[in-house]
């Protein structure tokens, strides 16, 4: 057997697939030549970390996991919760790192589970297919011996048939039926979104990693609920759940490109073309959270003044900042 989903391209769909593409093309010729990528990039992760693990119940606010993200303490707060959302930017890392993957495997995918749900997991093993019956809300999930195979049914369908049509379409559906699978015993739900987003990376549609759609199904958890038992209620046809997530993706593109505008004006007539060594000390920032001048100018292989240089414009455009005193200032993403 395989896996063909079932659904139609309705007028609805076709329209919002057409303002996410208008707004996705302005997104892009802003990006040209710009200082706020990384800001806005930190900011989008944030937001999809707390979004998508807030729908599963945590409890922490958008500036505890911005905390989190920056390597702050936050006192007061529970260990698992604090795991919960180190794990999703992990998740998150790990699909990035993978974007260009051109086939997704039954090893990526439990490795993308175990990175997620290791330790915060209320029953089964993270990394592991389950070996138990799970029912969430009125869905009764298949067999555990029906895990495999049907996931196997999805893989195949991604890798291959997915390209056939829009990311906007493939990412939602891969999102619909890894649920309606919900391969492991905990954590399906964050892992879910996880995949969408990663069709999106490997299809080239957010090629910045700009685009936070989780907030749109945070916002409103029991249409997001609802939406996923309409589909069971109308034979598995997932036309109004595609519907559904444009709506959701076409309003993320208008937040994104509100803030676009926010930061344009924040920025007033300051443009930057990143260099090459630039664009390697932004990454460099946002992998590690804090560099010294020192660190800065042995990770990007420059002198001491030549990191100076690379900074200065950076600092002025607002996107690096330095913190602590003159002797022990580091420098961090805004």
């Amino acid at each position: 057997m395989s896996y063909n989903p079932i659904y139609t391209i309705t007028p609805v769909l076709l329209a919002q697939v057409e303002q996410i593409a208008g707004l996705r093309e302005r997104i892009l010729a802003a990006a040209v030549q710009v200082p706020w990528i990384p800001a806005l990039q930190k900011d989008t992760r944030i937001r999809n970390a707390h979004s998508s693990t807030a729908i599963e119940g945590n409890p922490l606010t958008l500036e505890q996991v911005r905390a989190i993200e920056e390597g702050r303490e936050i006192p007061a707060t529970a260990q698992r919760a604090r795991r919960e959302v180190a794990n999703y930017f992990a998740g998150l890392r790990f699909v990035e790192k993978n974007a260009q993957r051109s086939a997704v495997t039954h090893a990526e995918m439990l490795k993308l589970h175990r990175i997620m749900a290791g330790d915060v997991m209320d029953q089964g093993r993270a990394g592991r297919y389950r070996t138990i019956r799970v029912r969430v809300g009125t869905h009764v999930a298949p067999h555990p011996e029906q895990v495999q195979p049907m996931m196997s049914e999805l893989l195949q369908w991604w890798n291959i048939h997915a390209a056939r049509i829009s990311p906007i379409v493939s990412s939602a559906i891969v999102h619909h039926q890894f649920e309606t699978i919900h391969p492991f015993a905990d954590g399906n739900g964050r892992t879910g979104r996880m995949l969408s987003l990663w069709e999106l990376y490997r299809r080239g549609f957010d090629s910045h990693h700009i685009f936070s759609i989780d907030e749109f199904y945070w916002e409103d958890r029991p249409r997001y609920y609802a939406a996923f038992e309409k589909v069971r209620k109308e034979s598995n046809d997932l036309s109004s759940w595609l519907e559904y997530s444009a709506e959701g993706l076409r309003m993320t593109l208008e937040r994104v490109w509100t803030r676009i505008q926010k930061l344009t004006a924040h920025s007033g007539k300051t443009k930057l073309v990143l260099r090459p060594k630039q664009e390697q000390l932004l990454h460099l920032l946002r992998e590690e959270k804090a560099l010294t001048p020192r660190e800065i100018w042995d990770g990007v292989g420059v002198s001491k003044q030549g990191a100076l240089d690379l900074l200065r414009p950076l600092i002025k455009a607002g996107l690096v900042r330095r913190i602590g005193t003159k002797k022990t200032g580091r420098y961090v993403l805004t």
